[in-house]
């Protein structure tokens, strides 16, 4: 038998040949694209091949120009109009700014993520992915080394933040009861680090690190870099779930200390936790006593769903810690709250000590200058 035509053989090619990634993959919508994780994802999955198309959703306009913008408040019903045609959703609209009002930042985030839930399901999304922390397990003295993604979630809202991101676990166990057909990815990074404000990575901008005593601090962070790489998994549907990321293994406060070259500071535990809150609760501070709980007890997670798939971080924790230190020279902060030169000058010299436990001092103050108003 003669072969084909060459003509008819490229056409009979054109007409069998797979396609190509780009054309079958998904479309893929993000919220709050236009800064920190979100923009850094929305340019990784826009560079993509697998990826067919991106949505980008904020309140301003992003820098990537290949996605597809919208601008308007992860709040607003209208925006179940912007998220017809997407296969996935990944929602990173929250505000968890130390800064931030703590009512005006649970209204947003719980309010978003509701929104942004039930328009998915309106809009025929097959899949949204939740980032929270993986401080929803909460730091104990009892905790496993490392905990599995199935660990209760154990964490109180006394911590900054952390009362929403357990309201949005319990939003997306509740989703696919709700809205049938929808499915929620949940993934929970440890202490996140690249272009991050958050009380833990100010931790490390103090003259001292603190250390209450008699606690068992056990560091584990996460690269944003690795965040995206997760979260990417996720979309492409690889692994699914409750998903805990972060670099393999952790740091013992020891080996933090001369990684860092930052001496410590050792208080008993009533008197650390006791100052913390005096100084939250008359304003000095953003930082809630809460706070504390995650730089004196471990919350390690081992990830292992996401290693089962084939994922691993790029980072380690010693390569994550010298990059953190790298970011947040030249800060300083006591107790939470950022110093000006002149003030961190004092902090430096007097110490962190001076700081939390002229804590009573401040407090008497406060109180006389109220009695005398």
């Amino acid at each position: 038998m003669s072969s084909p035509d060459p003509q008819v053989r490229a056409a009979r090619n054109q007409t069998t040949s797979p396609a190509s990634p780009a054309a079958r993959g998904p479309v893929v919508a993000v919220t709050g694209a236009a800064s920190g994780v979100g923009a850094l994802l929305t340019e990784r999955l826009a560079a993509s091949e697998e990826i067919k198309q991106v949505v980008a959703i904020d309140e301003r306009r992003g820098e990537c120009a290949a996605a597809q913008w919208h601008i308007l408040d992860v709040r607003d019903p209208a925006i179940a109009d912007k998220l017809r045609g997407a296969d996935v959703v990944v929602h990173l609209a929250l505000d968890l700014d130390l800064e931030t009002d703590a009512a005006a930042r649970t209204a947003y985030n719980v309010r978003g993520t509701q929104t942004v839930l039930t328009a998915a399901a309106a809009a025929g999304v097959h899949r949204v992915v939740l980032c929270t922390s993986a401080m929803v397990y909460g730091a104990l003295p009892d905790n496993e080394l490392p905990l599995s993604e199935d660990a209760e979630l154990r964490a109180t809202a006394e911590a900054t933040g952390v009362g929403d991101l357990l309201e949005i676990e319990r939003l997306a166990r509740r989703a696919p009861r709700a809205h049938p057909g929808l499915n929620v990815t949940v993934v929970r990074p440890a202490v996140l680090v690249g272009g991050t404000d958050t009380a833990l990575t100010r931790y490390f901008e103090s003259p001292r690190l603190l250390v209450v005593a008699g606690s068992r601090p056990a560091w584990q962070f996460c690269h944003v870099e690795d965040l995206c790489s997760a979260l990417e998994y996720a979309v492409l549907e690889k692994v699914d779930g409750e998903l805990a990321v972060g670099c393999d293994g952790w740091l013992e406060q020891e080996e933090v200390e001369e990684l860092s070259g930052i001496r410590r500071m050792e208080l008993p535990s009533a008197v650390a936790l006791g100052a913390a809150a005096r100084l939250h609760r008359i304003g000095l501070t953003p930082s809630p006593a809460g706070d504390l709980a995650y730089t004196m007890y471990p919350w390690v997670v081992s990830g292992s769903r996401l290693h089962d798939a084939g994922w691993r971080p790029k980072y380690t924790n010693e390569e994550v810690l010298e990059e953190l230190l790298g970011e947040v020279s030249g800060r300083h902060t006591v107790a939470g709250r950022r110093l000006g030169r002149k003030d961190a000058t004092a902090a430096g010299a007097a110490g962190a000590t001076v700081a939390l436990l002229g804590a009573a001092a401040v407090v008497r103050r406060a109180r006389k200058a109220r009695r005398r108003v």
